[in-house]
């Protein structure tokens, strides 16, 4: 029985793994009158670059990075080959086109598949201030796939880095720490990785979520990284009382992603996690009546 149920799950991976690479085509057709290079980000791109990360792996979304001042331009094109807006209220449409790094998902008419259009990796209106042109430039082109490009190794590691540990999100969070693994684990072979790692972490002024990368794949995962590369890494990170507690923290928001009864600690950690992730993302001004908003919507559900 255990057999049966690891063949379904490795056919239902196959089968999406089919399906992301046939939506990555139909998004180059409907992207390509803006002659603009398919961006890929995470799920998508680990998949059209091959790489383990993708192996048996599913997710919701195809997320794509462009340029923000074609935003409007990727949509018009988008909505030409089916994709349509969700339906967000007034509150939620100035939420995401004003403070947010993306712009509501969209979904297809007929296939109910989703894009993520992101115009960065971090919201405008975070504390970290990170130029887009900086990824942009970095973007490598897939073998074979001429108009499709995934970010560089380093970028990739600081993208799902940020994605985990600064948006308070835990719902798939012990995939997403596996995603760090191998990452860290096929790239680290490659030599100059380490060095370039810390270098575009440091340029990119989003070392401290990679120093949190490190540490709970080291210490949850076994994954190798070296001792330089954790100490230099180390350097800009917490210490004392305050990494005792962030240790805290995240081992159980990441160690219990699957239980269906979760004990207080790992829902009072979840809910302290979450308050970061949206004060690292937002001002006071926006914040306050942001998380307002959303305990009287979740009061009403």
């Amino acid at each position: 029985q255990p057999r049966q149920h690891l063949v379904s799950a490795l056919t239902m991976a196959e089968k999406h793994r089919r399906d992301v690479l046939w939506e990555v085509r139909c998004l180059e057709q409907a992207l390509e009158p803006l002659a603009l290079p398919l961006i890929l980000l995470k799920g998508a791109a680990y998949v059209i670059a091959d790489l383990p990360a993708s192996r048996g792996r599913t997710f919701g979304d195809i997320d794509i990075l462009v340029p923000r001042a074609a935003i409007r331009d990727v949509e018009r094109c988008l909505a030409a080959a089916g994709w349509r807006p969700s339906p967000v209220d007034r509150w939620d449409e100035r939420f995401y086109r004003e403070w947010m790094h993306q712009i509501p998902p969209m979904v297809h008419a007929y296939r109910d598949t989703i894009v993520d259009v992101h115009h960065t990796i971090v919201p405008p209106t975070a504390r970290v201030k990170l130029s887009p042109s900086k990824l942009l430039e970095t973007a490598r082109p897939v073998a074979n796939r001429p108009n499709v490009f995934t970010l560089g190794p380093a970028e990739m590691i600081v993208h799902s880095a940020t994605h985990l540990f600064n948006e308070g999100e835990f719902g798939r969070s012990l995939r997403d720490l596996t995603d760090l693994d191998l990452l860290l684990r096929h790239f680290g072979s490659v030599p100059d990785f380490w060095p370039s790692l810390l270098a575009r972490t440091e340029e990119l002024d989003l070392l401290r979520p990679v120093f949190y990368a490190l540490r709970y794949t080291q210490r949850i995962l076994g994954t190798p990284v070296p001792d330089h590369v954790a100490n230099a890494a180390g350097k800009r990170g917490p210490a004392g009382v305050r990494l005792r507690v962030m240790d805290a923290l995240f081992e159980r928001a990441l160690a219990a992603e699957d239980l269906e009864d979760p004990d207080r600690s790992v829902s009072a950690a979840r809910f302290m996690l979450y308050i970061r992730g949206h004060y690292l993302r937002l001002p006071p001004r926006l914040l306050l009546p942001h998380l307002v908003r959303k305990a009287a919507l979740r009061g009403k559900a």
